[in-house]
């Protein structure tokens, strides 16, 4: 059974590239480039997925907003 999870990239201050799933809490990892990224972090999915098993429950990927705050 295929299974899709959207994975969330950002690039940190040392050029670092950082994958998430939202869906699986503690499932991230980095590379330098976003080929090694992506390749890593199916890698980190198929593990947490064997550790945890499939999440219950689906949710439908709205949207990523950025907001300002003053601090």
């Amino acid at each position: 059974m295929q299974r899709q999870f959207d994975v969330v990239i950002e690039r940190d201050e040392e050029g670092f590239y950082v994958a998430s799933v939202p869906r699986l809490p503690g499932c991230h990892t980095q590379a330098r480039s976003l080929d090694d990224v992506m390749l890593r972090i199916r890698e980190a999915i198929e593990l947490c997925l064997d550790v945890e098993g499939v999440p219950q429950g689906d949710l439908e990927f709205v949207g990523i907003q950025r907001i300002t705050i003053a601090a």
